[in-house]
């Protein structure tokens, strides 16, 4: 089969032929990829980022943001058959530690991780777990919803935390309303009550923003910070989802914070720089969130099934996976990057 693989850390991707996944134990499944999206944190591989902390070894193939139709599955399989359309939970999880047995399984102590230490969905077929496959409903399908697999899994573990911790009347803050962002925005307005400002430097990002449901857009100019303020009273924001975490938008997301306001970091790139004297004299929180969980993700299919969350998407072929990363890296991509095989 065609896959796209990771021959070398600051060089490119190569498309090549390598042998298609089969199943190997009762538990395992093979999915045919209908969609996979294309990631920022691909382009931090690429740079390195991850190499000490995946331990991968080189080739392998990326990928870790997954949906297409169940092609093969274990004897022991009964959650899913043949044929099924199904998006993937990223990570594949042992059932049995601690954070599995509390429905945490992305703390899961055994995990695997297809397209980061494993091979992933830049392919024509993925070999996972029944544990981490959900079907979808029929009136979707899977490259309009791959890239939620990761992304909009992400985003919506991270506005599950904000609806929890807020009140109708409260304002949250989007920081990036890019591919995470324009999923966590219609999250938001789905599942909670807050006002939601979003911040962006890309005029067009803040319009999308406004259309998809945000009740207030500010493009990021230098007056931002100074606009949220006044829209707050002087007091702040409740709650800030950062998206983006890098180019001084966690420094300017601190200042928009209110006291004991919780700061939801999702996007990296720099590091958090805040007095300690800071944090404890306003009790400002810093709230760090990785993927979600299998519950999060059938949940946010149920919304997706209800129209209430819609993944903005440009397709490419498998073969265009460099135009598709370029695309992505020079900002072109409005919403999310799907390579279909």
């Amino acid at each position: 089969m065609k896959a796209v693989q990771v021959v070398g850390y600051h060089t490119g991707l190569q498309l090549t032929d390598v042998p298609e996944p089969a199943i190997e134990g009762p538990l395992d499944v093979i999915v045919r990829i209908g969609g996979a999206g294309v990631c920022r944190t691909d382009l931090h591989i690429l740079e390195g980022q991850w190499e000490a902390k995946s331990g991968v070894a080189l080739p392998y193939t990326i990928g870790h943001e997954n949906a297409g139709w169940v092609h093969a599955v274990g004897g022991a399989v009964t959650n899913v058959a043949v044929g099924d359309k199904v998006i993937l939970h990223p990570l594949i999880t042992c059932g049995l530690c601690r954070a599995c047995r509390s429905g945490d399984d992305v703390h899961c102590q055994a995990s695997k991780f297809p397209g980061i230490d494993v091979d992933g969905g830049y392919a024509e077929y993925l070999r996972t777990t029944a544990r981490s496959v959900v079907r979808i409903d029929d009136s979707l399908e899977p490259a309009d919803v791959a890239a939620l697999a990761d992304a909009g899994l992400t985003a919506y573990h991270a506005i599950a935390k904000v609806a929890q911790s807020t009140r109708p009347g409260d304002v949250c803050v989007v920081i990036g309303a890019g591919g995470l962002g324009h999923i966590g925005i219609q999250v938001l307005k789905a599942i909670s009550a807050v006002t939601v400002v979003v911040v962006d430097r890309n005029p067009a990002a803040v319009e999308l923003a406004v259309k998809i449901g945000a009740d207030h857009g500010i493009v990021a100019d230098g007056g931002h910070i100074d606009r949220v303020l006044e829209m707050t009273g002087g007091h702040g924001a409740e709650a800030v989802v950062d998206f983006v975490g890098e180019g001084g938008a966690t420094r300017e997301g601190i200042a928009m914070l209110r006291r004991a306001g919780n700061y939801y970091v999702v996007g990296y790139g720099e590091n958090i720089d805040v007095p300690t004297i800071d944090v404890i004299s306003t009790e400002i929180n810093f709230i760090g969130n990785l993927v979600g969980s299998y519950n999060d993700l059938q949940e946010l299919m149920t919304l997706a099934a209800q129209g209430k969350v819609t993944l903005h998407t440009t397709t490419y072929p498998l073969a265009s996976f460099q135009q598709a990363l370029d695309d992505l890296d020079a900002g072109r991509v409005r919403g999310r990057a799907i390579l279909v095989p």
